[in-house]
C-alpha cells in the first residue's frame, strides 16, 4: 500500500450489543459509520486488518461523474456535495479539490463513446463538455500527443485516499462511533431467522442490524451464508512520482495512462488501457454472467492464470463461528505490482506529455478492485437474511461516491428517507 497510508489508533475492546455492526472499514464502512453516529444510532465498525487498508487508500484519488452511467450520476452528484462539505463536517482536510478531470479520445469510435455519453446524461444538467484538440492545449499545454478531441467536467474534483478515510474515521470517533482493528467478523449470528449479532475472533457482539462493506471480500463473506454475490476481482498498479512541475491541475486520463496532481506536488499515474485479471475458481463459477462486459473489454484486461489462482482455491469456502476464517489469515491483501504496466503508463504520458520527461518515481503500489457484471454497485438489504444490508461491488468507483454511497447504506439500515433513488443499486438485479 502506499506509505503515504496516516493509520488511525483505536480500542482493541468489543462492546457485548449495538445498534449496527459494519463489516470493512473502508471509505464507504467508514462514510456510512459517520452517518448513523451523526443520527446518534449506535454504530461498531470492525476492520480485519486496519482503517483503509485495500482499496480505500490504494484508487486514483478520482472523485468524477464523467462517463459514469447515468443512474450512477446522482449518486456522484450528491458525493460532490458532500466531498465539499467535508472538512466543515468532519473538522479535518481530506485533500478535496475541484479541479476537474479530463478524458482524451485518440480515435473517432473513441469520441463516440464520450458523445454518446454526454447525450444519455443531458437531462441531468452537468457542466460536462467535447473539448476540441486547441481547448485540450489551452487547458494542458505543451502536449505532442494525437488528440481527435476530449471531454471535460470542471466540477469533477480529486481527494486524498491515504488521508481522507482516516480523517473519516477519526471523525465518527469524534461523534460517538466505535471502531475497533484487527478483529475480523467470522459470521452472523441468527436468532429465529434474522440477524442478531456477529461472530467476530474475539467473540459475540448482538445488533440488530449488520452492514457489509467488505470491497473484494463481499463475496467470500456471503458465500458462506449461501448468497451468491456477482463480483470478480482485477488488479490496478499504481505509481506516485515525487513532486515536479506537471502540465495542469486537472486530472487528465488518455487511452492508455492516466495522471492527476497529488497533494505533496506529485503525480499519481496508471496504465488506464490494462488491468490485471488472474484467473481464480469464481471466473468459473460466475464467469458467463460477464460475457457482455468481456466482448467489449477484452484488449483492457490482462488475463493470466497462475499463483492468485492457487491461492485463492487453498482459502475455505465455507466455516463457521468457532472455527478461523480466511479473513484472520489474510488481514490485509497486497497484490504484486504489475512493473511492466507502470513503466507502459510512463512512456505513454512522456509521449503525450514531454514534461513527465524528469519524473521519478516515489512508489508504486496495487489494490484490488470488485467489479460487478455492469460496473455498478449493490446496496441493498439481502432479503433472504432479514437484517443483513450490503454496499460493496463499486467496481473501481468507490471512492469517489463513497460518502454518498455510505450515506445510503446508512439510510437504509437506519430506515431513514434515502439520500438518492436507491432502486438502480438493487441486489436482485442480477
Amino acid at each position: 500500500m502506499t506509505k503515504k497510508l496516516e493509520r488511525l489508533i483505536t480500542s482493541d475492546q468489543i462492546p457485548e450489543s449495538t445498534s449496527v455492526v459494519i463489516i470493512g472499514g473502508g471509505i464507504v464502512g467508514v462514510s456510512a459509520a459517520l452517518a448513523l453516529a451523526e443520527r446518534n444510532i449506535s454504530v461498531v465498525l470492525l476492520e480485519k486488518g486496519h482503517i483503509a487498508c485495500e482499496q480505500s487508500s490504494r484508487n486514483l484519488g478520482w472523485i468524477r461523474k464523467t462517463s459514469r452511467h447515468a443512474a450512477d450520476v446522482p449518486m456522484a452528484m450528491a458525493a460532490d456535495r458532500m466531498w465539499a462539505e467535508m472538512p466543515q463536517r468532519i473538522g479535518a482536510d481530506v485533500g478535496y479539490k475541484q479541479a476537474g478531470i479530463m478524458f482524451l479520445g485518440k480515435t473517432d469510435e473513441q469520441m463516440a463513446m464520450h458523445e454518446n455519453w454526454l447525450k444519455s446524461v443531458d437531462s441531468l444538467s452537468l457542466d460536462s463538455k467535447i473539448l476540441s484538440v486547441k481547448e485540450i492545449d489551452a487547458l494542458v499545454p505543451n502536449g505532442t500527443g494525437d488528440w481527435k478531441g476530449g471531454i471535460y467536467t470542471p466540477s469533477d474534483g480529486r481527494a486524498e485516499p491515504a488521508l481522507a478515510t482516516t480523517a473519516l474515521a477519526k471523525g465518527a470517533l469524534e461523534k460517538g462511533a466505535i471502531i475497533v482493528q484487527n478483529c475480523a467478523v467470522r459470521t452472523l449470528v441468527m436468532t429465529g431467522g434474522k440477524v442478531t449479532g456477529v461472530m467476530t475472533e474475539r467473540g459475540e457482539i448482538q445488533c440488530e442490524q449488520v452492514l457489509l462493506t467488505g470491497g473484494a471480500w463481499s463475496r467470500r463473506f456471503l458465500g458462506n451464508l449461501g448468497v451468491s454475490l456477482p463480483t470478480l476481482p482485477l488488479i490496478c498498479s499504481v505509481l506516485r512520482t515525487t513532486p515536479m512541475e506537471g502540465p495542469t491541475d486537472i486530472a487528465v486520463g488518455g487511452p492508455d495512462f492516466s495522471f492527476r496532481k497529488h497533494q505533496d506536488g506529485g503525480f499519481i499515474i496508471t496504465q488506464r488501457g490494462r488491468l490485471d485479471a488472474p484467473i481464480i475458481l469464481d471466473h468459473f463459477k460466475i464467469g458467463l454472467k460477464y460475457k457482455d462486459q468481456l466482448r467489449s473489454s477484452r484488449g483492457f484486461l490482462k488475463v493470466s492464470f497462475g499463483k492468485e489462482f492457487f491461492k485463492d482455491l487453498s482459502m475455505p469456502r465455507h466455516w463457521n463461528g468457532t472455527n478461523s476464517s480466511p479473513f484472520e489469515h489474510n488481514r490485509v491483501r497486497e497484490p504484486k505490482v504489475n512493473h511492466e504496466l507502470n513503466k507502459d503508463a510512463m512512456v505513454n504520458l512522456l509521449n503525450a506529455w514531454p514534461a513527465f520527461e524528469n519524473a521519478k518515481i516515489d512508489e508504486s503500489w496495487a489494490g484490488v478492485i470488485d467489479v460487478t457484471p455492469d460496473s455498478t454497485p449493490i446496496i441493498d438489504r439481502i432479503k433472504s437474511i432479514p437484517g443483513l444490508t450490503v454496499a460493496t461491488g463499486f467496481s473501481g468507483h468507490g471512492f469517489g461516491t463513497g460518502p454518498a454511497a455510505g450515506q445510503l447504506a446508512a439510510d437504509i439500515v437506519s430506515n431513514s428517507n434515502p439520500i438518492i433513488d436507491p432502486s438502480p443499486y438493487r441486489f436482485d438485479r442480477f
